[in-house]
């Protein structure tokens, strides 16, 4: 193999490698929903390449609005999915999109993208 061969093999690895630690792997920070109107728990989301804060934590039993902050326009992230919840909605671009929905149980669940490539979680505390 030539020269030119081994390079193009080895930085097509290397974009591989990136986009599954962007994407899977990397950490995101977390934030603690504050009371909001209403007395709702309330957490402004900003949705840029991915999710930030990728982790909310919010209390069961008290409604939770998630305030969508969409600051791009990349297909993947117009819509998000917050499967437990029975939730798809569309988020237009730059534009604030609240998602409202009041936990009952606690755990851990799963919020995505339109194409699961976004991940983030909403942490529901007894």
């Amino acid at each position: 193999m030539t020269p030119g061969a081994w390079a193009a093999i080895l930085l097509g690895a290397a974009a591989i490698a990136w986009v599954n630690w962007y994407f899977f792997l990397a950490k995101r920070s977390a934030a603690t929903a504050s009371a909001g109107a209403g007395g709702a728990q309330e957490v402004t989301i900003t949705v840029q390449g991915g999710y930030e804060p990728a982790e909310v934590k919010v209390k069961r039993g008290t409604p939770v609005r998630l305030i969508f902050d969409r600051r791009e326009t990349s297909s993947c992230s117009e819509e998000v999915v917050i499967p437990d919840f029975g939730i798809r909605k569309f988020l237009p671009a730059f534009q604030k999109t609240p998602v409202e929905l009041t936990p009952e149980k606690a755990g851990a669940f799963e919020i995505t993208c339109g194409m699961s490539m976004l991940h983030g979680k909403l942490i529901v505390e007894a």
